[in-house]
């Protein structure tokens, strides 16, 4: 893609003469890819516009069954503008630091909890009775 070239692509959600900023898969052209771009490349929306019709048929022999449909795609024709301003990073906000709890020395992760010992019941016995 040049700058100053047209383009129909599929429809955009940018309105009619606005500008937007498409995502890029990789930079290359000259034998090298890189598929980390840094560069930002703007494109003006021109027109909204509809594809040519594209017409379906089904048929099934000795039937009678024939069915028609068509479509007509949604397109959007856009001219890249600019291509190789930097992309703009905002600039992320250190993560604000919780105080930690600092437990003295010996303390597990629980503290100075004490914790009673388990104690085994006693399995109840039941007799049975013979009849």
């Amino acid at each position: 893609v040049h700058e100053g070239e047209k383009l129909l692509v599929d429809r955009v959600k940018t309105d009619e003469g606005k500008t937007f900023h498409p995502d890029l898969l990789f930079v290359g052209g000259d034998g090298k890819a890189d598929f980390k771009p840094r560069i930002q490349v703007t494109a003006k929306v021109l027109g909204h516009v509809k594809g040519e019709k594209i017409r379906i048929g089904k048929y099934r022999r000795r039937t009678g069954y024939r069915r028609h449909t068509g479509y007509r795609s949604s397109l959007s024709q856009i001219e890249i503008t600019s291509i190789g301003a930097k992309r703009s990073t905002a600039a992320k906000k250190p993560a604000a630091k919780r105080p930690v709890r600092s437990s003295g020395p010996g303390e597990g992760a629980r503290g100075n909890r004490e914790v009673p010992p388990a104690t085994k019941k006693p399995a109840a016995t039941t007799k049975k009775e013979e009849s």
